[in-house]
Protein backbone atom coordinates (compact mmCIF):
# COMPACT_ATOMS: atom_id res chain seq x y z
CA UNK A 1 0.00 0.00 0.00
CA UNK A 2 1.20 3.14 -0.68
CA UNK A 3 0.02 6.68 0.81
CA UNK A 4 -0.03 9.98 -0.76
CA UNK A 5 -0.71 13.26 0.40
CA UNK A 6 -1.75 16.59 -1.33
CA UNK A 7 -2.08 19.91 0.51
CA UNK A 8 -3.69 23.17 -1.85
CA UNK A 9 -4.23 26.38 -1.06
CA UNK A 10 -7.91 27.25 -1.78
CA UNK A 11 -9.37 30.38 -3.22
CA UNK A 12 -12.63 30.25 -1.34
CA UNK A 13 -14.87 28.06 0.69
CA UNK A 14 -16.37 24.94 -0.99
CA UNK A 15 -20.14 26.12 -0.78
CA UNK A 16 -22.62 24.07 0.96
CA UNK A 17 -23.18 23.18 5.08
CA UNK A 18 -22.72 19.35 5.40
CA UNK A 19 -20.24 17.98 7.51
CA UNK A 20 -18.96 14.89 5.20
CA UNK A 21 -19.74 12.70 2.62
CA UNK A 22 -19.14 9.52 1.44
CA UNK A 23 -19.03 8.18 -2.35
CA UNK A 24 -18.09 5.01 -4.60
CA UNK A 25 -17.23 1.20 -3.12
CA UNK A 26 -13.39 0.93 -2.56
CA UNK A 27 -14.43 -3.32 -2.84
CA UNK A 28 -15.75 -3.32 -6.90
CA UNK A 29 -12.09 -2.52 -8.24
CA UNK A 30 -13.24 1.29 -8.25
CA UNK A 31 -12.18 3.44 -5.07
CA UNK A 32 -14.52 5.02 -2.65
CA UNK A 33 -14.09 8.82 -1.26
CA UNK A 34 -14.57 10.44 2.31
CA UNK A 35 -15.24 14.34 2.03
CA UNK A 36 -14.60 16.05 5.47
CA UNK A 37 -15.22 19.48 6.00
CA UNK A 38 -12.38 19.98 8.80
CA UNK A 39 -9.97 22.67 7.73
CA UNK A 40 -9.56 26.31 7.46
CA UNK A 41 -11.46 27.87 4.68
CA UNK A 42 -8.16 28.32 2.83
CA UNK A 43 -6.71 24.86 2.63
CA UNK A 44 -7.27 21.75 1.10
CA UNK A 45 -5.89 18.32 1.61
CA UNK A 46 -6.37 15.35 -0.78
CA UNK A 47 -5.38 11.80 1.13
CA UNK A 48 -4.99 8.55 -0.98
CA UNK A 49 -4.67 5.15 -0.15
CA UNK A 50 -4.05 2.91 -2.72
CA UNK A 51 -2.39 -0.94 -3.43
CA UNK A 52 -1.15 0.62 -6.71
CA UNK A 53 2.39 1.81 -5.68
CA UNK A 54 4.70 3.92 -8.22
CA UNK A 55 1.39 6.36 -9.39
CA UNK A 56 2.59 9.17 -7.37
CA UNK A 57 3.24 11.38 -10.08
CA UNK A 58 -0.02 10.42 -11.92
CA UNK A 59 -2.17 10.54 -8.85
CA UNK A 60 -0.33 14.59 -8.39
CA UNK A 61 -1.32 15.37 -12.03
CA UNK A 62 -4.99 14.02 -11.18
CA UNK A 63 -5.41 15.75 -8.31
CA UNK A 64 -3.68 19.16 -9.52
CA UNK A 65 -6.34 18.76 -12.60
CA UNK A 66 -9.23 18.31 -10.34
CA UNK A 67 -8.39 21.12 -7.61
CA UNK A 68 -7.85 24.04 -10.03
CA UNK A 69 -10.31 26.00 -10.88
CA UNK A 70 -12.86 24.87 -8.13
CA UNK A 71 -13.57 26.43 -4.96
CA UNK A 72 -12.35 23.33 -1.98
CA UNK A 73 -11.64 25.26 0.95
CA UNK A 74 -11.93 23.43 4.04
CA UNK A 75 -12.22 20.06 2.77
CA UNK A 76 -10.30 16.92 3.10
CA UNK A 77 -10.84 14.68 0.72
CA UNK A 78 -9.72 11.05 1.60
CA UNK A 79 -9.64 8.63 -1.15
CA UNK A 80 -9.14 4.25 -0.85
CA UNK A 81 -8.26 3.03 -4.25
CA UNK A 82 -9.17 -0.27 -5.77
CA UNK A 83 -6.98 0.33 -8.97
CA UNK A 84 -9.40 3.13 -10.42
CA UNK A 85 -8.52 4.83 -13.59
CA UNK A 86 -8.23 8.81 -13.58
CA UNK A 87 -11.12 9.60 -15.39
CA UNK A 88 -12.71 6.87 -12.58
CA UNK A 89 -11.30 9.03 -9.86
CA UNK A 90 -12.11 12.62 -10.96
CA UNK A 91 -15.96 11.39 -11.46
CA UNK A 92 -15.85 10.28 -8.39
CA UNK A 93 -14.40 13.32 -6.56
CA UNK A 94 -16.63 15.34 -8.66
CA UNK A 95 -19.32 13.21 -6.89
CA UNK A 96 -18.46 13.60 -3.20
CA UNK A 97 -18.00 17.57 -3.56
CA UNK A 98 -21.16 17.99 -5.41
CA UNK A 99 -22.58 15.75 -2.25
CA UNK A 100 -21.11 17.59 0.39
CA UNK A 101 -22.13 20.81 -1.07
CA UNK A 102 -25.67 20.04 -1.43
CA UNK A 103 -26.54 18.47 -4.38
CA UNK A 104 -27.52 15.15 -3.87
CA UNK A 105 -25.73 11.60 -4.71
Amino acid sequence: MERLNYVHTARERARGDAASALVGVVASGNLEVLVERVLPDDACEIDILTAATGFGAVWQAVVADFVEGRSLGGLRLSINDGGARPDMVLLRLAQAVRVIEGGGK
